[in-house]
């Protein structure tokens, strides 16, 4: 009676024996380990902690001298704690550097510089990822050395160009020299060089379907998670920006950092003053991350996910 060799048993931690699909409960452990959540230790926890205090401490400081006096204020050590005249002192700066004006055209400033930053970002970013023309990789090259060049060193023939249109103390003299950005555009590009297949694109050219087509109905989806961390980071720069406003516009028409310059005039500067009128400029930006911060996460977190 001849003996029939039985097949070696299949040894998984060894890996050379005959390869078998898992089974239903090796199937299962497979799902569980792959979605297992990793629990970070307590030191990342502490030091999560202590980089959020870093982080918070700045406005909570301002919020403290915001409240007190302007001796109060220079007392050593300062105060740590805030004071009663919080309220008044935000009035004060509200209505000696003419906030509400400087607020809405900061505003008007900010949201036009945001957006069309972020449609013509991703209009040349798509043109510098995905179609072929002959000198794209030199007007590329163009666009990101334009970043190494200082903007100071564009500001006289600016403002004369600006005094020539007439624009000198107006808004538009803000917006349009800023309406798109170098880095913008390179980061657009780099976004949708990775998130953006190419077949898709071919298969929209397959359906007949032009450029402006496909950067309507294919990339703006694709693309929207880059475009709403693009607008946020704009805003906050066009917001916050200081040089280029103060040189164009005057008292009568400011943004909120020019406004506030208006606070440390004088011989003797009140410093509860001038960190009420800085509570004010940063209030409405705390007030965007807050409303939109959870959106902007997952509109990232979403465009990470491939597959």
């Amino acid at each position: 009676m001849t003996t029939q060799s039985l097949p070696a048993r299949t040894d998984v931690r060894g890996g050379t024996a005959a390869e078998k699909p898992p089974g239903r409960g090796g199937r299962r452990l497979l799902r569980q380990r792959a979605g297992r959540q990793h629990h970070a230790g307590p030191l990342a926890y502490v030091l999560l902690g202590i980089m959020a205090l870093l982080s918070i401490f700045p406005l909570y400081w301002t919020m403290v001298a915001a409240s007190t006096d302007n001796t109060r204020v220079s007392q050593t050590p300062p105060p740590f704690l805030p004071g009663p005249n919080l309220f008044s002192n935000l009035a004060r700066a509200w209505d000696e550097a003419a906030m509400g004006k400087a607020m809405v055209n900061s505003l008007i400033v900010a949201g036009v510089i945001a957006l069309s930053t972020v449609m013509f970002a991703t209009l040349a970013g798509f043109a510098f990822a995905k179609l072929r023309f002959k000198g794209r990789n030199a007007l590329l090259m163009l666009v990101i050395g334009t970043m190494m060049v200082p903007p100071q060193l564009g500001v006289v023939p600016l403002f004369m160009m600006m005094s020539e249109l007439g624009w000198s103390q107006q808004l538009p003299a803000v917006i349009f020299p800023t309406l798109v950005s170098a880095v913008g555009v390179f980061f657009m590009r780099q976004y949708l060089s990775e998130a953006l297949p190419d077949e898709l694109v071919e298969a929209g050219r397959v359906d007949g379907a032009h450029s402006l087509r496909i950067f309507w109905s294919i990339v703006l989806p694709v693309a929207r998670p880059a475009m709403a961390v693009l607008f946020m980071i704009t805003f906050v720069h066009a917001w916050n920006d200081f040089f280029w406003p103060f040189v164009v516009l005057d008292m009568t028409n400011p943004t909120v950092p020019v406004a506030l310059t208006q606070l440390s005039a004088g011989y003797v500067r009140d410093q509860s003053l001038i960190m009420a009128g800085a509570l004010l400029g940063t209030l409405p930006l705390l007030v965007m991350f807050v409303v939109f911060g959870r959106q902007i996460v997952s509109g990232i977190m979403a465009g990470a996910v491939k597959g």
